[in-house]
């Protein structure tokens, strides 16, 4: 799975990436998020996945991967993509022995925002594949990388 970093244009393989990153690191002191985000913009679907390294009190960096596909006009379909892209992600690094501190989910636990339908579903998704989920309103490291990124 390839991915990028913003200061660069190449792409490079995804665990490669993260296991040499954390061999540079103290593991103790670093956090892993994974997260998804997507927008609809024109006739596109663009799709933002990253995985965000938190480091103690100095900071994040984070990688990213962009899809790009036909619009989809269903929220849920749309939605429903982000969590799966996201807990590919982290089942892959998870896979390699790559401790996830957590899947970051887009939705928000207010049952009066229209995310709230796909909380569950979602949560319980990445819950059964040994993951921990969060929503907002706690901070996602995650989403606001790919926010940024879409």
């Amino acid at each position: 799975m390839l991915f990028k970093r913003l200061i660069e244009e190449g792409e490079f393989e995804l665990i490669g990436y993260v296991k040499q990153y954390l061999n540079q690191h103290h593991r103790d002191d670093v956090k892993i998020h994974v997260g998804c985000d997507s927008q609809n913009i024109g006739s596109l679907t663009h799709y933002a996945t990253t995985v965000v390294f938190h480091i103690g009190n100095s900071g994040c960096h984070f990688i990213y991967k962009k899809e790009k596909l036909p619009k989809i006009e269903d929220m849920w379909t749309k939605l429903w993509g982000e969590t799966t892209r996201a807990v590919e992600v982290a089942n892959l690094l998870k896979e390699h022995n790559i401790t996830i501190d957590s899947v970051d989910l887009d939705f928000n636990s207010d049952e009066k925002q229209k995310s709230n339908k796909l909380v569950s579903a979602s949560v319980g998704f990445v819950e059964s594949m040994g993951l921990k989920a969060n929503v907002k309103p706690a901070i996602l490291p995650a989403i606001s990388a790919a926010d940024m990124m879409c």
